[in-house]
């Protein structure tokens, strides 16, 4: 069990698929998958810059379900997600259910790896990283988003191929999904994920992350992530923090 949990928390990061329509490409684009305008790109990375600055220095709520349904064990976290102003990620525990292996071998060791995996920008989703393929569009009475097809220029872990939502006026992220490229280790077979934003204010907020990983030992893991009520804190200050920037009495691994 513990050499699948310690790298399965380095792959979960997904979100939930809502059900939807897609549009095709408009009448000007040929059939299929076409090469991507730059600007829609460039807006993105941009608007990416914005939604992180925006974040940093603020808490999230969040529920955290993890599952091994062939060991017929699960758990649930409530905790509080917290940004510092250097962009470091913690977790403040506020309460759990569930089996204790899940806790501390899926769960904690989730927590531990998130900012390692999400914040890196080797993996960022950048020309650097990705080349980048207009693929659709979809519309509904909320949303106008761009669909892009992603393929990472090299393998590596934390890499993905899939799509990216983009909203067309904003360039905010609204989901991103697909299949990590590399998997950090030969015990798992292969790792699915999507990721929903919801917009607030001309920025776009996490909203709820779902993953599956194809183990060789335990089967398929689940992991499900829902988070609300993002809440700026101007009053916190990395000052007096260790390396990281927080304390180590709230670092993501410790739910004790």
């Amino acid at each position: 069990m513990r050499p699948v949990s310690a790298v399965l928390a380095l792959s979960l990061l997904a979100a939930l698929l809502s059900s939807c329509e897609w549009e095709q490409p408009s009448a000007q684009s040929a059939p299929g998958v076409v090469e991507t305008n730059p600007e829609i790109v460039n807006k993105y990375v941009s608007a990416t810059r914005t939604q992180q600055a925006t974040m940093r220095g603020g808490e999230m709520e969040v529920n955290i379900d993890a599952k091994l349904p062939s060991l017929e064990k699960q758990g649930r976290l409530q905790a509080l997600r917290k940004i510092s102003r250097l962009g470091q990620i913690t977790y403040k525990a506020l309460g759990f259910s569930g089996d204790s292996t899940v806790k501390q071998e899926v769960i904690a060791r989730y927590l531990a790896a998130e900012s390692e995996a999400r914040d890196s920008g080797a993996i960022a989703i950048t020309p650097a990283n990705y080349k980048f393929k207009y693929k659709g569009r979809y519309v509904s009475n909320s949303t106008d988003a761009q669909i892009l097809q992603v393929t990472p220029k090299r393998k590596a872990v934390g890499l993905f191929k899939g799509e990216i939502w983009v909203d067309a006026q904003t360039g905010m992220p609204l989901r991103e999904s697909g299949e990590f490229v590399k998997t950090p280790s030969v015990f798992l077979r292969k790792i699915e994920f999507v990721r929903n934003y919801e917009m607030h204010d001309g920025v776009s907020f996490p909203t709820r992350i779902e993953s599956t990983v194809d183990t060789r030992l335990v089967g398929k893991a689940e992991l499900k992530i829902s988070f609300s009520n993002f809440k700026p804190d101007e009053a916190q200050d990395d000052a007096g923090s260790g390396p990281g920037g927080e304390s180590g009495n709230q670092t993501s691994g410790n739910l004790n």
